[in-house]
């Protein structure tokens, strides 16, 4: 793969996948709309890799807690904090996996790769942030975060497997409806990314292991690299951002792009 395109989609995921616009979205639109080749699954994989491991590292002291936690709910404790921090990322993350599995199955995902379906969940989830973001109460913090509330999540998230809808803005869009503030509303999608992308990187790495090479591995470990860089700076901004700043930036932006891809579908 040309150098310049796979620095572009590391620089791309890294940006995007924590910001409420969609890395997926934008991954696909990149050889939509500029002729580039696809970069396949393979590049995919490893560019999640590199922004799980920012996210990882950002919010270390709570993965810390949570992984402390998965060893108190294996021992049948669940009245640590880590144990329910754990328990809670579990069952955030069954929705999407099993969604995820149903869509992959009946071939449903590949149908909604298309500029039109990205235009469409760009504009539409992005005014539905918005109002959320606006509208939401600001009366719970992350310690008030429960089963109920981790499953209620887990549906939110699951719907981000439209393409253009983002894992993190509708996370966020379902923590500030249940009246999280939006700092924790976004720590909490965060710490949600975690297994998430960890099971979809297990699943498309399976899937991918046997075609590689030793070129696809080079290419693969440099946009994983480049991709870690750049989420762990896009983060680090987003959540200093976060405690003066709304989420109505976010919100134009995918307004504008969504206007935009819809033009460009149906023009």
């Amino acid at each position: 793969m040309p150098m310049l395109q796979l620095i572009l989609l590391a620089l791309i995921q890294g940006i995007t996948e924590f910001l409420p616009i969609s890395s997926s979205g934008h991954l696909i639109l990149l050889p939509n709309l500029t002729g580039m080749a696809d970069q396949g699954q393979a590049i995919d994989v490893a560019v999640h890799v590199g922004t799980l491991a920012a996210v990882v590292l950002y919010f270390w002291a709570d993965v810390r807690v949570a992984l402390a936690g998965t060893v108190d709910l294996v021992r049948g404790r669940c009245d640590t904090p880590g144990a329910r921090l754990a328990l809670g990322l579990v069952i955030a993350t069954i929705p999407v996996v099993i969604i995820g599995l149903l869509l992959k199955i009946s071939g449903i995902d590949e149908a909604l790769r298309s500029v039109a379906v990205i235009g469409w969940t760009m504009l539409g989830f992005g005014i539905v942030l918005w109002w959320a973001d606006q509208r939401g109460a600001v009366d719970k913090d992350e310690s008030d975060w429960g089963p109920m509330d981790a499953l209620k999540m887990g549906l939110w998230q699951a719907v981000a497997l439209i393409p253009g809808t983002s894992r993190s803005g509708i996370c966020i869009t379902g923590a500030r409806f249940m009246g999280y503030n939006r700092h924790d509303a976004a720590k909490i999608s965060m710490l949600m990314s975690i297994p998430t992308i960890l099971a979809s990187g297990v699943l498309l790495g399976a899937e991918v292991a046997a075609d590689a090479n030793a070129q696809v591995a080079i290419d693969g470990m440099i946009g994983a690299v480049f991709a870690f860089a750049a989420a762990l700076l896009a983060l680090t901004l987003m959540m200093r951002l976060l405690r003066s700043v709304s989420f109505t930036p976010y919100v134009i932006y995918r307004v504008v792009l969504g206007a935009g891809l819809l033009w460009y579908a149906y023009a």
